[in-house]
């Protein structure tokens, strides 16, 4: 599998199991997931979703994405601040920019002053 790539078959495998243990056609998951039939057909026909088909059916399934990507380098530390921030529904859009920008400016300080001093 190509750097990158979701492992589609995998996934769709995991979401067929999803399907069977709870007793659903592929109509009713579908209905449920608030994607349409003909997406699932195609994802079994291997075409890949939309980000927003895939991110419902993971949310509908408790499937986590990371299991169908190939093993990568952790992510960058400013990657995981700022996804968190974002994730806060107690910060408004404004405070989450602000913040995101204050930590950005001060690890980029405190990594060059790291680099300086190495």
């Amino acid at each position: 599998m190509p750097r990158g790539a979701f492992d589609l078959p995998r996934f769709y495998a995991a979401l067929d199991g999803q399907r069977v243990a709870k007793g659903l056609s592929w109509k009713e998951v579908g209905e449920q997931a608030g994607v349409s039939p003909s997406m699932l057909t195609r994802i079994g026909q291997g075409k890949r979703p939309d980000v927003d088909g895939l991110a419902l059916l993971l949310a509908w399934s408790g499937l986590d994405a990371a299991l169908f990507l190939p093993s990568a380098e952790a992510p960058e530390p400013l990657a995981q601040v700022s996804a968190y921030l974002r994730a806060d529904k107690s910060l408004s859009q404004r405070s989450v920019e602000a913040l995101d920008e204050i930590i950005r400016v001060a690890y980029s300080g405190f990594k060059s002053a790291e680099s300086a001093d190495g």
